[in-house]
């Protein structure tokens, strides 16, 4: 196997050891929650301080998330609930059912102080956040001193804790926050930039090349089987190697080691080319009315995210299936395509088509556990092509409709107008036994404080 030379590279007058030149002389920080969903229902309940609790996924179905307590246990990610409760009694582990209502708004607060640290951010997920901090540096004595501002402001403002990992590429700031959750020493800011060159090494030959952001399982594997173990031996490959072995995107990764960036900032997030939008339901569904309330609902959520990127669709599909895993239920699934007869943001005109589509692909006698709706042929909203026709859901009319429907449901709740056959029960609607008050977005969930 080849192997690139030994050289440096400097950074602000630190050398990074390497075999390539930095361009730009970038700087990155990445801020990360720690267990997200954990956090956000502990800022509310202190009684979940210290103790073992997990976040169950849709249908409360698996965990999703874990506090340090339930890792320690070695619950890994994903497993089914059912599976846990034994355990979970044994330890009194904590179950709570996923309020995205919460995170969502948490997540919002966390990315506005975010913006006022840099004019540049990228939300990377949820609970993760790229910062570029070219040209601040002179802001602070230290980028320590920045990280450490940062994660006091979001606690003491948001009640969250976070960690702050700081590098010349955005690969190598995605490493030092995982330095800094792992390593106490750090008090949860790591900056590879001005680390010094055997600190450095020392830490990436202890980091599994695993751990490297964009290496994944299946690769890891590979690299594992050419002796590539540590992120310190992925850094130290031969570029022309990299390349040859696994790819362009390989030689990139070991660039951005190097400290060389190749990855810029996101801070638009691209338009989406498809939107689905779909889940399990709580309960079997028989009726052709129940699995219209929930495609006319999916529907809705995924017409408002096509109107949120300022885009149409040409196109619906609907599609419908039973739980393959009741052996003893018959079993069906299908879908269909529907096209529009013009291109549309309209979820009255969406909502219309997925029905009509919904009619022809269903079946009595059966028992369906998932339906979704996906829009295709996405495009800007701006540049749709005109008619001659009648436009269907299209046209000023429309648009005001859409703008003040959209208002409304962000002002006072989502679901607050609604189209009809939504309908108000929905007995098909997720499973949450254990789900938290959305104490930041309802009135009527504002946590209240007692004289005692």
């Amino acid at each position: 196997m080849g192997r690139g030379g030994r050289g440096s590279i400097t950074l602000r007058g630190v050398a990074m050891g390497a075999s390539s030149t930095v361009a730009g002389n970038q700087i990155f920080a990445l801020v990360d929650v720690n267990n997200f969903y954990v956090s956000c229902e502990r800022v509310f309940n202190p009684h979940l301080q210290n103790q073992p609790v997990v976040v169950l996924s849709n249908n409360d179905g698996c965990a999703v998330a874990r506090s340090e307590q339930v890792k320690a246990l070695g619950i890994k990610m994903g497993t089914p609930w059912f599976q846990l409760k034994d355990l979970a009694e044994k330890h009194n582990i904590i179950a709570l059912s996923s309020n995205y209502t919460l995170y969502g708004d948490m997540s919002d607060r966390v990315m506005t102080i975010l913006r006022g640290y840099s004019p540049n951010v990228e939300t990377y997920s949820i609970d993760e956040s790229f910062l570029s901090l070219n040209g601040l540096d002179n802001l602070w004595p230290t980028a320590t001193d920045m990280g450490q501002s940062i994660r006091y402001r979001i606690r003491k403002w948001t009640g969250l804790p976070v960690c702050v990992g700081i590098g010349p590429s955005k690969t190598l700031a995605k490493l030092a926050n995982h330095i800094a959750k792992t390593r106490p020493e750090m008090d949860g800011v790591c900056d590879l930039v001005s680390m010094p060159q055997a600190q450095l090494n020392a830490y990436l030959s202890a980091i599994e090349v695993r751990e490297v952001w964009g290496v994944g399982r299946r690769i890891g594997a590979h690299l594992h089987a050419a002796g590539i173990k540590t992120a310190q031996a992925l850094r130290d490959a031969s570029s022309v190697w990299l390349r040859a072995k696994f790819g362009v995107v390989m030689e990139r990764t070991g660039n951005e080691l190097r400290g060389l960036s190749c990855l810029a900032l996101e801070e638009v997030v691209a338009p989406r080319k498809q939107i689905v939008s779909s889940r399990s339901f709580g309960q079997l569904v028989h009726t052709l009315p129940e699995l219209g309330e929930s495609v006319t609902s999916y529907m809705a959520s995924a017409a408002e995210k096509l109107r949120r990127q300022r885009s149409m669709c040409e196109a619906v599909q609907v599609f419908i299936e039973t739980n393959p895993f009741r052996e003893q239920d018959p079993q069906y699934s299908n879908s269909i395509t529907v096209p529009l007869p013009n291109p549309s943001c309209d979820t009255r005109l969406l909502v219309r088509a997925a029905l009509f589509g919904l009619k022809k692909i269903y079946r009595l006698g059966f028992a369906y556990k998932k339906a979704g709706v996906m829009l295709i042929g996405i495009g800007e909203a701006a540049v749709s092509q005109g008619s001659l026709l009648v436009q269907h859901g299209a046209g000023e009319k429309s648009e005001r409709l859409m703008e003040a429907m959209d208002a409304l449901n962000r002002r006072y709740g989502r679901n607050t107008v609604a189209i009809a056959s939504a309908g108000t029960t929905r007995a098909w609607g997720m499973r949450r036994e254990c789900m938290s008050p959305c104490y930041t977005t309802s009135w009527s969930d504002v946590p209240v404080a007692q004289a005692r």
